[in-house]
């Protein structure tokens, strides 16, 4: 018995020996599989960092924004709403300073303890950190024609990820040093990314003169894309200074936002 599996050792042994070597060619795909494999992990990472990493950071980036931006403001965030259906007369127009912080956006359609920053600019140095940018060539808050605006729909705080489910009556309000500007949702499309006529004073319409203040947002679609955009208009509904405190309906959110 001994004497049997020594030699099956042997020949164990010997047809290792013997075994022939990987061709050059085998060798140069092994070499390539593990480079995919290799490329496949940074990939991955990548990916990670992009949809989780980024949505982290620019979070604390807007707070940080948002905190800078409400600790001046005097709002009487504890008494709201106790003129709900007074008229302010019209809206004032905010001015917006290049390259500044002007308001924060509170849509409850986007969550009930939606607060982000917006700024004038939509470079990526807006875009990726702050959150909302301000089309600089667009109208201002207040102002007749189109106070235009856009944020990413995934990663960097993925601010504007539920534009496609504004519904009929939905509101988005602006705070500003001004006051509040209550807006209404009226529309949604599907556009080109070359369709800038989104963005002039009455959309889709050169050279017609507006008679209204709108409000118009736009992002990336279909989600994780950049293939076409996606716009959602509003019209500027009614105004409240910031004496007179917020609507209710972001009564709670506004208190909470001023007390970072």
């Amino acid at each position: 018995m001994f004497h049997v599996a020594v030699r099956e050792f042997r020949m164990t042994r010997s047809a290792s020996r013997t075994r022939p070597r990987p061709s050059i060619g085998q060798r140069l795909l092994g070499g390539f599989g593990e480079i995919l494999i290799t490329v496949g992990i940074v990939l991955l990472l990548f990916v990670g960092w992009e949809l989780w990493w980024t949505n982290i950071d620019a979070g604390r980036a807007q707070t940080e924004v948002t905190s800078e931006f409400v600790k001046d403001l005097d709002v009487m965030a504890d008494a709201p709403g106790n003129e709900t259906t007074k008229d302010f007369g019209p809206a004032p127009i905010t001015k917006i300073p290049d390259g500044e912080t002007f308001g924060i956006f509170y849509i409850p359609r986007f969550g009930s303890n939606f607060a982000h920053p917006v700024t004038n600019g939509v470079g990526m140095d807006v875009l990726n950190n702050v959150g909302i940018g301000h089309y600089p060539e667009t109208q201002a808050p207040g102002e007749p024609g189109n106070f235009a605006v856009a944020a990413h729909r995934q990663t960097h705080g993925q601010v504007f990820w539920n534009i496609d489910k504004f519904q009929k009556g939905d509101k988005i309000y602006l705070h500003t040093r001004k006051g509040f500007y209550t807006y209404e949702w009226n529309e949604t499309e599907i556009v080109y990314p070359s369709q800038s006529e989104v963005l002039w004073p009455v959309p889709h319409k050169n050279g017609a003169k507006p008679t209204s203040s709108m409000l118009t947002m736009t992002s990336c679609h279909p989600p994780f894309t950049t293939r076409m955009r996606i716009i959602a208009y509003s019209e500027l509904e009614s105004w409240r200074p910031i004496d007179a405190g917020p609507p209710k309906e972001i009564a709670a959110v506004v208190k909470k936002t001023m007390e970072k």
